[in-house]
């Protein structure tokens, strides 16, 4: 059989079951031997009768009288008997029916099961019994736990990896020669083969090392590839104007702090270059980053150049418009400033496309509405995006095009990358970070709270609102369900809105809303219209709100802990003391995690544990964690990564054919779309 071949031509597969693993996502050969087990039992001491102990247990004997009846309700209960030189032992099997008639009297067994206390009597429960091999599968070994859906267990997974091992025709390795000597690795189909099927425990770790390395070989050759695609580009030289930027800082009514001052240094070498910047800057909320993309884009347009500033939503871009119109004008430039929405009449847009075309606008501000066709660029040098990572690579690749070349790229975001990341799925950026604040910012109190002081809580709020101030309300679900009971917005919102705080004005915010009609909410609770605004996770980019000083995340523990330092700095933006309280789901919900909240408010600390403790979905979301698909290596292991990292560079240096590795081919051609701009 080939790789290639699908999966009803195994033995055994028919339609029905042909069915059930495409549930899995397994229609082919190939997909069934990489679809790894999710954890494993060891199951590989073969104990004798005599010395049995409570928990996981194997041994070898001879099973007789086995004996099948019904009980209470239709439960049907088989029992037998497993003898070795030893002693005997009592085996029950619950709703296992078939059981008496597939065991043959005489013959030497496996049996591998739970060893307990069952009605008065120790017994060996449910156990799975194979006849005594050189190959066992399902006992007398390290056993695999694969996926499982209704219908298909465990143990029939087993048994089609086993025959798909045996007879397809060959397992073609993936990585050159060279590469898996000096990394020491087991070759690919040994590896499959022990990941699957382990050996020995020490096999098992050379097997895992080898596919996670692999794994993020490739995702880092991706990266690298896409590097140097983007250095290969002619860009424009745009020079630094040191009388200009000296100017500007002058004019600003706070000091730069040292680290915008290194960040802006770097941005303007990047852009002096004919090779396009492709820069990612990171900071916190409040750390200085709309600062430094003015800075950038003075330079771009003082030497005639249009910036397109890209932003996630209507209300941050106008807030951005608002801040750069300030900022700029203070040296002369506001009047190049200007703002494309897809909220503006036709009228407004008809002019704004003008002065687009006709470079009167040098900095354009706006959102999806920049890709629009009709907007013709006049002499695009710099494209700025604020929180990059929430616009697809299509969207990026369209804003690139409407240059004509490739622009300089600035990249910003407030989710701190942890450096393994930085390294695999940003590896083709060059990264700053703005990791110092500005002087006289507060630091905002956070609090685990337990539902059992949800009253002394809300007395506390209400005397911050008394005072003026405003409240955001997160909750992880927009609607209720058995499994989110309390925790959703619509029925937060309802509670709050007619019993605790019927007293005060409160908004609802979510994603199943129009976009219109989430601006003009937003917009709202801006205007103080609103004291509380309940909300899902829509709030949590750039939203500037001075007056709101509360914070309060309902189900916090539902929630990683880089997200809940990203809406945690929804407040704290203005004069006054702010606050963020983590409101449990429950009193025996687990709290170890959330402690690091109250302790820190380093965002790195926080993404690097949430990284460690819940993988790249917590800080990115489940699609860019699916995109990723790493089903072995932990993006935690830095020495892996920087191994995988320099045998990447080291492929590239040596002018390999990709061509030469069909698989490699295959993998690193989507990881190029996930992994930054490809």
């Amino acid at each position: 059989m080939n790789l290639s071949d699908p999966i009803i031509e195994l033995k055994g597969v028919g339609d029905e079951l042909a069915g059930k693993l495409a549930i899995l996502r397994i229609r082919t050969i190939d997909d069934l031997i990489e679809d790894f087990p999710r954890r494993y039992e060891d199951y590989s001491t073969i104990t004798s009768a005599k010395n049995l102990r409570p928990g996981p247990v194997t041994i070898k004997a001879k099973i007789s009288s086995v004996v099948g009846r019904y009980v209470r309700r239709g439960m049907h209960i088989t029992e037998a008997i497993a003898s070795d030189d030893t002693a005997s032992v009592r085996l029950v099997w619950f709703n296992q029916p078939y059981r008496a008639a597939a065991i043959r009297a005489g013959q030497d067994y496996f049996v591998a099961g739970e060893y307990r206390l069952s009605r008065q009597r120790f017994s060996i429960l449910n156990p799975s019994v194979e006849l005594v091999s050189d190959f066992p599968i399902n006992t007398a070994r390290i056993i695999p736990v694969y996926r499982e859906t209704k219908g298909l267990k465990s143990n029939q997974i087993r048994r089609l990896i086993r025959e798909a091992l045996n007879i397809v025709k060959e397992l073609p390795e993936h990585l050159p020669a060279w590469l898996i000597k000096d990394q020491k690795l087991l070759a690919y189909k040994e590896a499959i083969g022990e990941i699957h099927f382990p050996s020995s425990l020490d096999l098992w770790e050379q097997a895992k090392r080898r596919l996670a390395f692999e794994e993020i070989f490739q995702l880092t050759l991706a990266a690298l590839l896409n590097r140097q695609e983007v250095l290969a580009e002619k860009g424009l030289a745009i020079p630094f104007n040191e009388k200009l930027a000296k100017d500007f800082v002058l004019k600003l009514p706070f000091k730069l702090t040292n680290a915008q001052r290194k960040v802006v240094w770097a941005i303007y070498q990047d852009m002096a270059k004919n090779q396009p910047m492709n820069r990612l800057v990171e900071g916190d909320v409040g750390s200085g980053k709309t600062v430094v993309a003015a800075m950038a884009a003075l330079t771009a347009m003082e030497q005639g150049f249009q910036v397109a500033f890209m932003a996630p939503t209507e209300i941050l871009a106008r807030q951005h418009a608002e801040t750069l119109l300030n900022l700029l004008g203070n040296v002369g430039y506001g009047d190049q400033v200007g703002l494309l929405l897809g909220s503006l009449t036709p009228a407004q847009k008809k002019t704004a496309h003008q002065k687009i075309a006709d470079g009167t606008i040098r900095l354009i501000i706006g959102t999806h509405a920049l890709i629009s066709e009709k907007v013709d660029m006049h002499k695009l040098g710099l494209i700025i995006i604020d929180e990059q990572h929430r616009f697809g690579v299509g969207q990026r690749k369209k804003l690139q095009a409407k240059a004509g070349h490739m622009p300089h790229v600035l990249h910003m975001t407030a989710t701190p990358i942890p450096r393994s990341l930085a390294l695999t799925l940003y590896g083709e950026l060059d990264i700053s970070v703005l990791d110092e604040m500005p002087p006289g910012r507060q630091k905002i109190k956070t609090k685990l709270v337990s539902p059992n002081s949800k009253k002394t809580l809300y007395k506390q709020i209400d005397k911050e609102l008394a005072a003026g101030r405003q409240m955001f309300v997160v909750c992880p679900v927009i609607t209720e369900t058995g499994a989110s009971r309390g925790l959703s917005a619509e029925e937060t919102f309802k509670q709050l809105s007619e019993h605790e705080f019927k007293h005060r004005k409160v908004g609802l915010l979510h994603g199943r809303l129009k976009p219109a009609e989430k601006e003009r909410v937003m917009q709202d609770f801006i205007d103080r219209q609103y004291d509380i605004l309940v909300s899902t996770t829509v709030i949590e980019v750039g939203v500037d709100v001075p007056n709101a000083t509360v914070m309060l995340i309902v189900g916090a523990e539902r929630f990683g802990l880089a997200q809940i330092h990203q809406l945690r700095g929804r407040v704290g933006r203005g004069a006054h003391q702010s606050y963020c309280f983590l409101m449990l789901s429950d009193s025996k919900a687990p709290i170890q995690r959330l402690r690091a909240l109250e302790n820190t408010t380093d965002g790195f600390r926080l993404a690097e544990l949430d990284l460690e403790l819940r993988g790249p979905g917590a800080i990115y979301g489940s699609i860019q964690h699916g995109a990723l698909d790493l089903r072995i290596a932990n993006l935690s292991d830095m020495k892996l990564i920087a191994a995988a990292r320099a045998a990447a560079q080291n492929f590239i240096d040596k002018k390999e054919d990709i061509d030469n590795y069909p698989h490699l081919v295959s993998r690193v051609t989507a990881l190029r779309a996930v992994t930054n701009l490809n």
